[in-house]
């Protein structure tokens, strides 16, 4: 074989059929930049969320199936303005419902890059530099958290994937039995755990206190009646910030109540966790760095595009569980030092969720994103004091905890209270819904979005009570 026919230049490559030209994939491409850029700039002169008729969007969006090519100028066009301007926009300053997803740009650059270049984070031998990456923003997470070292993790699309991730190798490391929680968790959690078939009898949901928190009494209580029983209790499920009132469980007394009953203690951050890298937040998470696996979903409060979610977990476990290497995968096995992300959850293809984070650490630094956390914080304490000034018209029913305060207006009914949320909400100025918080209807803000201003909060304190 001679050197030019070992030259790959040489090879022919018939014209990509499903390719564009050179020049308009770069103008398509600016003008994907240009929409989103423009869309980001006067994000706050929009609705916080649309809807339309569902016959209006398939009008409009569906039609025959296209037997051939249309034009993807007007196809790119007709997205952004019929289809992704009829949903909620979690990055809305105004945005109050559930809990936000306020994204940075820096993070949508990684995300753009990483599908850009079609990148695949499965095997090491598939995807190597991929890999490198989602381990390195793995323990900058762990570091974050204040987990010890040598905890291991993965990166899922959710706190709900992320969680039914952890208790599958909880089961496979500490076996079956009675799993305790409260009546606050969220309700992912006792789905997923029905879905790995935790039988009815085996999820006991404790009554929260009057502070909506874990009761550990009720949850000694309970852990000895059923040893007593001849059950076998397993985990412990605690929350770092409910999304109804964002209050955080006794993550400290629960911590040693496991260690005491070695119970395996698996802790819901996904929103409230990276509250931890602020001084006021590492006060009320304190224990939270005794989990056995925690989950965090960087989409909420890390400042991430949908989705990433993260889970963190005693080294070793993930891959006990999970581990899978067929006669079609024997020659892409990780070699010593290597990670097959493949063998650390349910997914086999994977795409790198990584390279939004590791673009945004970088790029802001963890001091700017501390203080954009500390700014929501401080947001929701704003709210509390504005709504305490007019005391005769509201009742702050949870006060402000990490970013979300629950308040009712005095002598409304629930139904009123819907009411007016939905008609704020209907109007487009904010985005604003109720909760039940022990069987009381109450209006909730979630303030984590540093963009909001104080004046945001207060038009949409005064317009819920016009």
């Amino acid at each position: 074989m001679t050197d030019k026919d070992d030259d790959k230049s040489e090879f022919y490559y018939p014209p990509d059929t499903l390719g564009l030209e050179t020049e308009q994939m770069r103008r398509l491409g600016y003008q994907v930049v240009d929409m989103v850029v423009d869309r980001l700039a006067r994000k706050h002169r929009e609705a916080a969320i649309s809807r339309a008729e569902a016959a209006q969007l398939q009008q409009a969006l569906g039609g025959p199936l296209p037997e051939q090519g249309l034009s993807p100028e007007a196809s790119l066009a007709l997205l952004a303005d019929i289809a992704l301007i009829h949903q909620q926009r979690g990055d809305h300053p105004r945005y109050f419902a559930r809990v936000p997803g306020p994204s940075s740009f820096a993070a949508v650059l990684g995300e753009w890059l990483g599908t850009g270049f079609n990148t695949i984070a499965a095997s090491w031998a598939g995807g190597s530099g991929p890999a490198t990456v989602e381990l390195v923003v793995i323990d900058w997470l762990r570091q974050l958290m204040g987990l010890p070292a040598g905890t291991e993790g993965v990166l899922v699309s959710g706190g709900s994937n992320a969680s039914l991730t952890a208790f599958a190798a909880a089961r496979s490391t500490v076996g079956s039995g009675v799993v305790y929680l409260t009546d606050q968790t969220h309700s992912s959690l006792p789905r997923a755990l029905e879905q790995l078939g935790f039988a009815a009898a085996e999820i006991r949901i404790l009554e929260s206190d009057a502070d909506l928190r874990m009761p550990t009494t009720s949850l000694q209580c309970a852990i000895a009646a059923d040893r007593q029983a001849g059950r076998r209790p397993v985990m412990v499920i605690a929350t770092a910030g409910t999304t109804n009132a964002g209050t955080v469980d006794p993550l400290e007394e629960i911590a040693a109540i496991c260690a005491r009953e070695n119970l395996w203690l698996h802790i819901d951050g996904a929103y409230g966790a990276p509250a931890a890298i602020t001084p006021q937040g590492r006060e009320y998470l304190r224990g939270m760095a005794r989990a056995d696996s925690l989950v965090l979903d960087p989409h909420k409060w890390l400042f991430q595009p949908y989705d990433v979610g993260c889970l963190l977990i005693r080294a070793g476990v993930l891959e006990t569980c999970f581990s899978m290497n067929p006669e079609y995968l024997q020659d892409v096995r990780a070699g010593s030092g290597e990670v097959d992300f493949r063998n650390r959850g349910f997914e086999l293809s994977r795409r790198c969720r990584a390279l939004k984070l590791w673009m945004s650490l970088r790029t802001y630094g963890i001091a700017r994103i501390r203080d954009a956390i500390q700014t929501g914080i401080g947001l929701a304490e704003y709210a509390e004091a504005y709504l305490r000034r007019q005391a005769e018209k509201w009742e702050v029913v949870t006060p402000a905890q990490i970013g979300i305060v629950c308040f009712a207006l005095r002598g409304a009914s629930a139904a009123a209270q819907r009411r007016r949320a939905q008609a704020l909400t209907d109007s487009g100025f904010a985005c604003v819904t109720t909760t039940r918080l022990k069987n009381r209807t109450v209006l909730r803000l979630c303030t984590i979005n540093p963009l909001t201003t104080k004046s945001d909060i207060a038009e949409t304190i005064d317009r819920l009570g016009r």
